[in-house]
């Protein structure tokens, strides 16, 4: 926001040298406020290869592991004490309202979705009740969330596969709720940890696939890769909750366009290039 200054680093004096190395580094990445040239004094890389940040880059991220355990701990525990009891923001009463609602939210936000939801469960109170309409029917009702065609053949469609082939429920099993119409991972995952409480996997939407490329848990654009990456380094008892907290995170701080790094419990463990300020070194791979 205009007009308000940034988090400025503690007075003990902690930052200073990492100020000296940011600024070494600008050749790698432009930061929002750069340091003046009579702040910074050059390192002996940079003197040595006539101001060229080469060798202090690769001397930086040399023996770093950014998904050591000590630093995955690291981010759980900030993480727990920023969001400690987030959960899904979708509005639901029922594991197939929660499969509704996730459907409506692919390329459309959990604000709109929820507009939406109430009268469209209102209007079909059971799972029996979707399955007995066609997706024409269902179309202007769901209008607002975008893609609504693809969406309604989705919903119809998995409703009269629960009735039809589950007894009216809602399986809470990965292969089974994979065989619906609609249902890819990323809503199975959803479903299966929020409303069953079954940590399957973890949930990779933008603001995982995100944040997980700034915090270098990932590398991979792709959210099966992303998915499998994170399942590697985080606890599976954590994956649901992790899931919430970096979404939650990713709409509060971590936004894709000028993140608020001033205020982030993670700024001193990120080192992401596309940082608006930063404590620490910057690598130029990690950047979504």
């Amino acid at each position: 926001m205009r007009g308000k200054a940034p988090r400025q680093p503690a007075k003990s004096g902690r930052h200073e040298s990492v100020r000296a190395k940011t600024a070494n580094l600008t050749a790698i990445t432009k930061v929002t406020r750069p340091q003046k040239k009579s702040e910074a004094t050059p390192g002996r890389a940079q003197q040595a290869s006539g101001g060229k940040s080469t060798t202090l880059k690769k001397k930086a991220i040399k023996g770093y592991n950014p998904v050591a355990p000590e630093r995955i701990s690291d981010i759980l525990k900030r993480l727990d004490q920023a969001y400690p009891d987030v959960t899904c923001a979708l509005h639901h009463r029922n594991a197939w309202e929660l499969l509704v609602a996730t459907i409506l939210s692919a390329q459309s936000t959990d604000v709109n979705v929820n507009r939406v939801t109430p009268e469209l469960f209102r209007k079909y109170p059971t799972v029996e009740a979707f399955a007995a309409i066609t997706p024409e029917q269902l179309q202007p009702d769901i209008y607002s969330t975008g893609f609504f065609r693809n969406k309604a053949k989705s919903v119809v469609g998995a409703a009269k596969a629960v009735v039809n082939e589950f007894g009216g429920q809602v399986p809470d099993d990965m292969e089974k709720i994979l065989t619906l119409p609609g249902v890819a991972r990323k809503t199975a995952n959803v479903v299966l940890g929020t409303w069953f409480k079954k940590a399957e996997g973890v949930v990779v939407d933008t603001h995982v696939t995100r944040i997980s490329r700034r915090l270098e848990l990932t590398q991979s654009t792709d959210a099966p890769k992303i998915e499998q990456d994170l399942m590697k380094v985080i606890p599976r008892e954590k994956w649901t909750l992790f899931s919430h907290q970096i979404i939650w995170h990713g709409r509060k701080l971590c936004m894709a366009r000028r993140p608020n790094c001033a205020e982030c419990p993670l700024e001193n463990l990120c080192h992401a290039a596309d940082k608006t300020w930063s404590t620490v070194e910057i690598h130029a791979s990690a950047t979504w």
